[in-house]
């Protein structure tokens, strides 16, 4: 658990607690945000393993999440479900950003995540998800996977944006159809919440490749889904997007 609050002209740590393999660190770089490294000291996951992490910026605060490296879903044995479960809550006039690295899907893994959200009246977000499909240079190919992602952002109590992925099975055929992805090897999802995102619309699509689309949700809900054939595809096209909406530097691991 780790909450922000606003102090003068900067967000600090208000409280923070935490156990087990998941840790936080807080460099401190010259930003007003309070900037969050999320870092996994088992490595990745795999069946049976139970994560979770919940964040709060306070009013008026800043908040970035980020993480130290891609997590990685390893195979896990039959009968076994990793869990990851991450709450954030938003209070009013306060940001928050969640900007982890990529999520990379090995063959045979199984994962359950869900992300909820929840926003005050005034509050701001940009979140991404980025997603890889098995490891590209190694040749994976994803025959028998079963994972489950679950994306739910609240304002004031109520649905703003719900997206729920399911893959099982051989996601790799599954992914090679033409209707559904044509072959891609990697996903993000961004959602931006701000008073601004209808400004933002016609220069993200300017910056979008052709296997990606942006839509306007809601006066002030823009949501933009990438494909790409790999995850450094991916990350060439998330950078200059998330650099777009982000009001802040972005984090040194999403740069280096």
């Amino acid at each position: 658990m780790v909450r922000a609050k606003r102090l003068a002209d900067r967000s600090a740590i208000a409280d923070l607690r935490q156990s087990g393999a998941m840790k936080l660190l807080f460099p401190r770089p010259d930003s007003a945000a309070l900037q969050a490294i999320v870092i996994n000291t088992a490595g990745g996951v795999t069946g049976g393993d139970d994560f979770a992490l919940k964040a709060c910026a306070e009013e008026d605060a800043f908040l970035t999440l980020t993480t130290q490296a891609a997590e990685r879903a390893y195979r896990a044995q039959p009968g076994q479900v990793a869990n990851i479960r991450n709450r954030l809550m938003v209070k009013q006039g306060a940001t928050l950003h969640w900007l982890p690295q990529e999520t990379i899907l090995y063959e045979a893994c199984a994962l359950r995540r869900r992300l909820s959200v929840d926003l005050d009246e005034g509050a701001s977000l940009l979140l991404v998800e980025p997603l890889v499909f098995g490891r590209a240079a190694m040749g994976e190919v994803l025959r028998k996977i079963n994972f489950k992602d679950r994306i739910e952002v609240r304002r004031g109590g109520r649905p703003l944006y719900l997206d729920a992925i399911t893959l099982q099975g051989d996601v790799t055929a599954h992914l090679a159809s033409a209707n559904i992805a044509a072959g891609a090897g990697a996903l993000a999802t961004v959602v931006y919440v701000a008073p601004d995102a209808e400004v933002h619309l016609p220069k993200l699509r300017a910056l979008l490749p052709n296997s990606a689309g942006a839509s306007l949700l809601g006066p002030d809900l823009l949501v933009a889904r990438i494909l790409a054939p790999d995850s450094f595809e991916l990350r060439r096209s998330l950078m200059p997007i998330l650099r777009q909406l982000s009001v802040d530097a972005l984090p040194r691991s999403w740069i280096t």
